[in-house]
């Protein structure tokens, strides 16, 4: 019988399992319970503001636009970033409640497209196994 691995803790990365090739597919998606920080071009991307809007419209104007529209929770006025919301549960909006799959896969941030190769524990990923239903 295989042995069962220690559950993560996304708040502590010494409770990080080391990353490998396929481990994504059995786990809870732990990552996207994380907060996620973004910039302007990750809007861009995610198709969230158009280019045009980038250019010319005022980063807090974005922000509360984004805001209403429930996609962001937070702007942080300083570094120029937008926080994305997430659900009481602390999912990321974007992450589908029953698949557990990212709804904007392709458009998803850098941050997200980077992870566990870049971020707090480079190398490194809060893996928490699926649970199966018996």
């Amino acid at each position: 019988m295989p042995k069962p691995r220690p559950t993560a803790d996304p708040n502590h990365t010494a409770t990080w399992t080391k990353y490998k090739s396929g481990l994504c597919r059995t786990c809870h998606a732990t990552c996207c319970t994380m907060p996620v920080e973004v910039g302007l071009d990750d809007l861009r991307h995610m198709e969230l503001i158009t280019p045009f809007e980038a250019e010319t419209a005022a980063p807090k104007a974005i922000a509360q636009r984004l805001k209403q529209a429930g996609f962001i929770e937070h702007f942080n006025h300083s570094s120029a970033k937008f926080t994305l919301a997430r659900r009481p549960n602390n999912d990321c909006v974007f992450l589908h409640p029953t698949t557990r799959l990212c709804t904007i896969y392709a458009q998803r941030p850098h941050v997200c497209r980077a992870h566990p190769h870049e971020g707090p524990r480079p190398g490194y990923c809060a893996y928490v196994e699926v649970k199966s239903e018996k």
